[in-house]
């Protein structure tokens, strides 16, 4: 069964920007140590950009989210 969140906790989430981003670090410095044959070049080439897409997603969510707190701390 799962966990249910207590009310003061935020529901898990299995994706998290902090460990997105290091694995893309992680991956720039196999890319870089050249040791990776061409497929797996293409393979983190690709893992890479899915990754950088998410990052962007969730940072555009987080500015409206900041936006819309701006918007309605500064309405009278």
């Amino acid at each position: 069964m799962p966990r249910k969140s207590s009310p003061d906790q935020p529901p898990s989430d299995p994706w998290s920007y902090e460990d997105t981003v290091a694995e893309l670090e992680a991956m720039v410095t196999n890319l870089e140590l050249g040791n990776l044959s061409l497929p797996e070049v293409l393979e983190q080439f690709d893992q890479a950009g899915q990754a950088l897409h998410r990052c962007e997603n969730y940072l555009q969510e987080k500015r409206q989210q900041v936006d819309l707190l701006i918007e309605t701390l500064t309405d009278p």
